[in-house]
């Protein structure tokens, strides 16, 4: 009992209270301060420069602030911080032999973080992959698709696929194939779809469209219609013309082919009725 008493005297001393108390703020006010400070940091920087730079910096004022806390706590509690460090290095070289995918993903994350072949709210196409960035880290990115998945792809992954920024610049063209039967005048359609293009609000003039004819295809001829949007725009200005197309063309009688399929029955069984209409019978 005299044993028990004299240990709960020694533990509630004034000098252990102290460093209770001490650690105590460290840990309860500190970490809650350092948080803070950078959200406020991330969000500063994300106004000012961009969400990437903003994403970065609020990273380093996190991960340091809650590093010295940790080394201050360290402290309090008795720790030797020198043999601490000293047995973190060689710990460190152990895991860095036994983790090399890890550093891989690490070095090619600073490589991402320094070249910026995209940034935080892009939109990418890894391989098959296409979402939005949420974030960009040391081992790895993370993207939210269209239909609302997670995806976390590493980092040496990116660096060793093709991968396409859609939003890397403030414009963008909408790229539209359609086909036109060929008794149709080229130069009736050209007019048609140039007109278009000028009369859309929110189809850039410089660049100007283009219109391509490509080839001559099964059913008639295919043509290549690309208009310039502002990137924000894109994706309403594609749907926009192509109902615009759709509609002008029926307004002035211009036929919009579709394949057509002759259909063999087999040598054991009747032919096929074929039927000629007035028009066809007609012709010479």
């Amino acid at each position: 009992m005299d044993t028990l008493t004299q240990f709960f005297n020694q533990m509630l001393s004034a000098e252990k209270l102290n460093i209770v108390l001490q650690i105590g703020i460290l840990i309860f006010i500190g970490i809650p301060v350092i948080l803070l400070l950078s959200r406020w940091f991330r969000k500063y920087m994300t106004t000012h420069t961009n969400a990437q730079r903003g994403l970065i910096a609020g990273k380093v004022i996190q991960y340091t602030g809650l590093t010295i806390i940790l080394f201050m706590v360290l402290e309090e509690m008795g720790f030797e911080l020198s043999a601490l460090l000293g047995a973190a290095g060689i710990i460190g070289i152990a895991v860095g032999f036994a983790s090399q995918t890890s550093m891989s993903n690490i070095i090619s994350g600073i490589f991402l973080i320094t070249e910026q072949p995209f940034v935080v709210d892009d939109v990418i196409k890894v391989g098959e992959t296409t979402g939005q960035v949420l974030s960009v880290d040391f081992l790895s990115i993370k993207l939210r698709t269209f239909d609302n998945q997670f995806v976390r792809i590493p980092n040496e992954n990116i660096l060793k696929s093709q991968v396409t920024t859609f939003t890397k610049f403030p414009i963008r063209r909408a790229d539209i194939t359609l086909s036109v039967a060929y008794k149709e005048d080229l130069s009736r359609v050209q007019s048609i779809l140039e007109n278009i293009a000028e009369t859309h609000p929110d189809c850039l003039q410089e660049p100007a469209a283009m219109i391509i004819f490509e080839s001559f295809g099964d059913s008639g001829i295919i043509i290549k219609f690309a208009v310039w949007a502002p990137r924000e725009q894109w994706l309403n200005v594609k749907n926009a013309i192509f109902m615009e197309i759709k509609r002008r063309f029926d307004a002035e009688g211009i036929e919009i082919p579709f394949p057509h399929v002759s259909v063999y029955s087999g040598s054991e069984t009747s032919p096929l009725p074929v039927s000629l209409t007035n028009e066809q019978m007609s012709k010479p």
